[in-house]
């Protein structure tokens, strides 16, 4: 058992996906016998989300003394957010333009899949203010509980010391939460085992072979924003930090995010690699992490883009230039508050290939097309909102001067 521990958290889940994969290639259809293990471990991350989010956020904003600074933390924050989001979409419109995955596919004998309508962005911005804060808790609301909580937070800072007892206790309920977090933590190779076997059966490897060239266009463009964005703009450039330093730090939270495709079931994580590997002070872990969980979507921006454009390709619709920074535009604004959960992006194709003239029934036929191979493709983008939320928390941390640079750089267990 002391061995076990003694290994690295990030090769325990790595080495528990691979077997996954073995399991669920060797057992096919059998791999649903386990299916209740990674259940389970998501409905364990599910259970610390929104008492986490709250209590930490509270505290944190409790920790700052000082309610003005809130507003040049949140500020930074969306700018930053709003920025790699763009540049994630420009890379993802630049290597469908130049892949072309959809020149030849024909879509005319897909099944047809039904579209979720999507929610109007203002509709989004109005549910920030909650009717019933007990409502928002129940429904897992992040943006809402946010919302809620900097209230609080702010309040608290507002009456001094008649608050105090308040905020001691969100100070030690956000310690207790954030233990809870370590001891799941402990428990994510056996759940990362059983998803990745799920996944892994005939039909969610082999149908990656029907669309290579859209996969490709999406791997690439993953990797390439991974790499360029956060690693050599944002942390060697703007912050010189060495960006392998960072994704060292950053690896169990995106492993995780992998398994899990939901980057509201990683945020747990997230908040602790963050304070404990990268440096980022609570106050700021507390706030830029879950508005990232709901806001920064770069991952989904970027593959929204490819299978925008993938569609118009296989339609035979010629795209202008409008209609690139149509789909940009559109892409940004529409990717926030979407729901940080499996497969959220498949609703936001349909409102994007609206701005650019298609269908509803073409929608559909295209929404059919990806939704066999859109899970394996889900875990790579949602390693990318992680990773963004983390890098950008990063970034304001030092802006803010809550950054403890020797924990960034102190050796971790490898």
């Amino acid at each position: 058992m002391a061995m076990w521990f003694e290994i690295a958290l990030w090769k325990r889940i790595l080495g528990a996906m691979i077997l996954g994969v073995i399991l669920g290639v060797v057992w096919g259809n059998g791999v649903t016998a386990i299916a209740w293990i990674g259940e389970l471990f998501i409905r364990l991350i599910r259970m610390v989300v929104v008492p986490l989010v709250f209590v930490t956020l509270v505290s944190g904003v409790i920790s700052m003394g000082d309610p003005s600074k809130l507003g040049s933390l949140g500020v930074r924050t969306l700018a930053i957010y709003l920025v790699t989001t763009l540049v994630a979409i420009t890379i993802g419109l630049t290597l469908a333009a130049l892949l072309q995955p959809g020149v030849g596919v024909d879509l005319t004998a897909v099944a047809p899949s039904a579209v979720q309508e999507t929610v109007p962005l203002g509709e989004r911005l109005m549910n920030i203010v909650p009717d019933n804060p007990f409502a928002a808790f129940a429904e897992g609301n992040i943006l809402a509980i946010i919302f809620f909580a900097l209230l609080i937070g702010v309040s608290l800072l507002t009456i001094g010391e008649t608050g105090k007892p308040v905020a001691d206790f969100m100070g030690a309920a956000a310690e207790a939460m954030l233990r809870i977090t370590h001891w799941i933590m402990e428990v994510a190779p056996f759940g990362a085992f059983a998803l990745i076997a799920q996944l892994a059966g005939p039909a969610g490897v082999g149908a990656l072979l029907d669309v290579l060239t859209l996969a490709l266009a999406v791997v690439i463009g993953c990797f390439a924003h991974m790499v360029l964005m956060h690693g050599v703009i944002i942390m060697r450039t703007m912050l010189h930090l060495s960006p392998l330093t960072f994704f060292r730090g950053a690896r169990d939270a995106m492993l995780m995010a992998f398994s899990t495709s939901s980057s509201s079931a990683t945020l747990p994580i997230s908040m602790s690699c963050a304070e404990e590997n990268l440096g980022i002070k609570p106050v700021v872990a507390s706030t830029v992490l879950p508005l990232g969980a709901t806001i920064n979507m770069d991952g989904t921006a970027l593959y929204v883009g490819i299978v925008s454009v993938f569609a118009a390709q296989a339609f035979g619709i010629d795209l202008t230039v409008a209609d690139y920074a149509l789909i940009a535009g559109s892409t940004t604004l529409v990717s926030i508050g979407t729901a940080a959960v499996p497969g959220a992006s498949l609703f936001l194709i349909a409102a994007v290939m609206d701005t650019i003239g298609m269908s509803p029934e073409q929608n559909a036929a295209v929404v059919g097309f990806i939704l066999a191979f859109d899970r394996p493709l889900d875990m790579l983008r949602t390693s990318v909102n992680v990773g963004g939320d983390l890098s950008v928390s990063t970034a304001v941390a030092i802006w803010e001067g809550e950054f403890e640079k020797e924990v960034f750089d102190r050796p971790l267990k490898n």
